[in-house]
């Protein structure tokens, strides 16, 4: 019997997805709190453009003014996970895990390592060395240089060790977007995608079943 189950949404705009995950995750706290069988849930999509903004996050970290986001087409939320300021889009892997921690007994941080783990197996997968950066969550390239750059982004919400959100990882992403802000409140360091570090587009469906293997591995 797998430890979760696994839930592909395709492309989802990110209001939607927001309430579908929020239902997901309340009824697993209810679940748990009446002693009832709780389902684990793994979710992938892919986001229309949107600026999520986390609790500490700050403002001044979106470089443009509001109004004009949405002549360029892109949705901005506030938003109550962890973390600050970062962009979804088409081509990005956003993973949710609707995850009783309790089930694995993990704590929060450990958690978050293992999401980290996750990723930099899957990168490792295309020849890419990917690891953490001290101070900084998510998963990083060339960590010991100046030009180090993100390619995924971690942040999370947890109630009664009931997790939601999760994170955001550059498949075949449009980069540009970064622009519009400081991503996950840095100024100087970049952003990257795995199509970028390859120099040519990936094979998105295989990203997603490579990467839902490694997870089964590692939250058995």
């Amino acid at each position: 019997m797998e430890s979760f189950s696994y839930i592909d949404w395709g492309r989802i705009n990110y209001e939607d997805a927001f309430e579908r995950q929020t239902k997901l995750f309340d009824a697993l706290i209810e679940a748990k709190q009446k002693g009832d069988k709780s389902i684990n849930r793994l979710i992938f999509c892919e986001h229309n453009p949107v600026l999520t903004i986390g609790k500490s996050g700050k403002e001044n970290n979106l470089l443009i003014p509001e109004e004009l986001l949405t002549q360029r087409g892109v949705a901005y939320y506030h938003t109550n996970r962890g973390g600050d300021i970062t962009y979804h889009g088409p081509g990005q892997i956003t993973g949710y895990p609707i995850f009783d921690l309790e089930y694995w007994e993990l704590g929060l941080k450990q958690y978050i390592h293992l999401m980290e783990e996750a990723v930099i197996r899957f990168l490792g997968l295309y020849g890419i060395k990917a690891e953490r950066l001290e101070g900084a969550t998510g998963v990083w390239i060339d960590t010991d240089k100046k030009n180090a750059r993100k390619i995924c982004a971690i942040g999370v919400k947890s109630s009664r060790f009931v997790t939601m959100h999760g994170f955001a990882l550059n498949i075949n992403t449009d980069l540009s977007y970064y622009s519009l802000i400081n991503p996950c409140g840095f100024i100087d360091k970049g952003v990257t995608s795995l199509e970028n570090e390859l120099k040519s587009p990936q094979d998105f469906e295989l990203a997603k079943t490579r990467l839902l293997e490694i997870f089964r591995e590692l939250f058995p």
